[in-house]
């Protein structure tokens, strides 16, 4: 695969989302060949998984459902759009990844990251990301941005307190010590203009 496979990953309210939609014009911009898609979701049939995974009203799911749902969705997705963009020579910037399953699933829902890296080895085969943006924020504050954006998307994840959002963020840096070199960290506690250029001069940095 001759492409490059950016993945962007961070708690609720790290502002990733709207990082990811500036970079994205940026390089179009610069005359790069990029991608856009996002984690679950990107095409029809894990977009459909979303709806399930996210409903605020299955509040009674069972936590290794969720964390299988994730990883059919992260299959289909992968099949169907990465792998081609990937193979096309495209840059991929995508919207959360493994990372997630394994702060969210593995580490704050208490099924063990090593458990739930398996079966999505199982989904993902060897496609791992290239390079990985966690942008780093405190939960409290993650949350309070969430609060105060009252156009944002409510969702079932929204429903957890802070203890389970502590602990997705201790997730995350776990994960940043177990692959050093593969995720980078982002100050997301700054001016959205300061987190966009850390953001981009670091992408720039790994792709030329």
């Amino acid at each position: 695969m001759s492409g490059y496979f950016i993945t962007f990953e961070g708690g609720e309210g790290a502002g990733k989302t709207s990082i990811l939609h500036a970079i994205y014009t940026k390089l179009k911009d610069l005359g790069y060949d990029v991608l856009a898609t996002r984690e679950p979701g990107g095409i029809e049939i894990a977009e459909q998984i979303r709806k399930v995974i996210l409903d605020p009203d299955h509040t009674e799911m069972d936590e290794r459902t969720e964390a299988l749902l994730y990883a059919a969705a992260r299959r289909q997705h992968l099949a169907e759009k990465v792998l081609p963009a990937l193979n096309q020579g495209k840059i991929i910037l995508c919207d959360r990844f493994i990372d997630s399953s394994l702060a969210y699933q593995g580490h704050a829902r208490g099924l063990g990251m090593d458990e739930v890296f398996s079966i999505n080895q199982f989904a993902i085969k060897d496609c791992m990301p290239n390079l990985t943006l966690f942008f780093d924020i405190g939960p409290k504050k993650g949350l309070d941005r969430i609060a105060a954006n009252k156009d944002r998307e409510r969702n079932r994840l929204d429903l957890e307190n802070l203890k389970f959002h502590k602990l997705v963020y201790e997730g995350y840096t776990i994960l940043t010590d177990r692959f050093p070199d593969r995720i980078q960290t982002i100050n997301a506690d700054q001016s959205m203009e300061a987190v966009e250029q850390a953001a981009f001069d670091c992408i720039i940095s790994h792709i030329n």
